[in-house]
């Protein structure tokens, strides 16, 4: 298992409006730009910017995305060193994705793109 790439998240009310310092900050335009249910995300830099209503942010616990090569890697390596998955895995236009806490408490959120988005975004 490798990571990829990782992304530090920023709750945000307004993803319109969170995007023009951003993009200035960073100095590039979104890699992934999505949606899903009440949420909408866009990743710039090491950034996963999110917009959902408050009261909703704590359906998605963690401080982190961490992108993976091998998810199924990554839920045999928590068992094994006795963290859990708090948020079954499921799948969303980037690819498939869980919710884990690691045995020390730190919870964070694993994705595994799909082979197209690594292209697109990795080379």
């Amino acid at each position: 298992m490798q990571i990829l790439r990782t992304y530090g998240r920023l709750w945000v009310d307004d993803l319109d409006q969170a995007l023009p310092f951003l993009r200035e900050l960073v100095g590039r335009e979104p890699d992934l730009h999505f949606a899903f249910d009440d949420v909408k995300a866009a990743a710039i830099g090491n950034f996963l910017v999110i917009d959902v209503p408050p009261a909703e942010r704590s359906r998605y616990p963690g401080t982190a995305t961490v992108v993976v090569s091998d998810l199924d890697e990554v839920t045999q390596a928590l068992a094994a060193h006795g963290g859990h998955i708090t948020v079954p895995e499921s799948t969303s236009e980037t690819g498939r994705f869980l919710y884990a806490r690691h045995a020390d408490g730190a919870e964070v959120e694993y994705v595994q793109w799909r082979p197209e988005v690594i292209e697109r975004i990795l080379g």
